[in-house]
């Protein structure tokens, strides 16, 4: 499910079953993170798919990528994998203005 980036921010804030998951590689992840945000970079293919199998499908999964693109492909991915409730940052990082990590 595509969210804004306000309807994403007050969801998770409220959520108390919330992971929140970076799709980016580690080069974009080392620019700044959203704080708490574990990264499983969805271009390792198979990989990508196998470290989603082994999350916690009960959990809510607020997912992003730098624009967006990657984490809606992402929650389509978890969705086909079991995981009913992930929700795409729409515009990603990039237009991030919540909390960040360096």
């Amino acid at each position: 499910m595509d969210l804004t980036q306000q309807e994403w921010a007050s969801k998770l804030a409220e959520d108390t079953n919330a992971i929140i998951l970076d799709v980016r590689t580690p080069e974009e992840c080392s620019e700044g993170m959203i704080p708490n945000a574990i990264n499983i970079d969805i271009f390792k293919g198979q990989g990508f798919v196998y470290a989603v199998q082994e999350l916690d499908a009960s959990k809510n999964f607020y997912v992003y990528c730098k624009a967006g693109g990657r984490s809606s492909q992402a929650c389509s991915m978890m969705n086909e994998l079991g995981i009913e409730n992930a929700y795409n940052l729409m515009g990603g990082f990039m237009n991030w203005e919540g909390e960040k990590t360096v």
